[in-house]
């Protein structure tokens, strides 16, 4: 993996992650580096979800990838600040 690689996984981790809290109602107790491990995994796992499905590569802004990526990391940012709160 090159750097420009690994700052921009940082970079969708960060804003996948980021979109996955939002999208999840009250407060979660986990921390920004949490955050950017579940978006980038969130968007690696969305990818090939999207890919296998025959929706990653559209005309445009790839919705479906996006809402897919969006919804895996909010299921984990959950399923990281249950596990947390214990």
């Amino acid at each position: 993996m090159e750097i420009s690689g690994f700052f921009s996984a940082l970079v969708i981790g960060l804003v996948i992650g980021a979109l996955g809290r939002l999208v999840l109602p009250g407060r979660q107790s986990i921390g920004w580096i949490w955050t950017i491990l579940i978006g980038i995994a969130a968007a690696l796992a969305g990818a090939a979800i999207a890919s296998a499905l025959g929706v990653a590569n559209t005309r445009g802004v790839d919705w479906i990838e996006w809402l897919i990526q969006i919804a895996l990391a909010a299921a984990g940012v959950s399923i990281v600040a249950r596990a947390k709160a214990r």
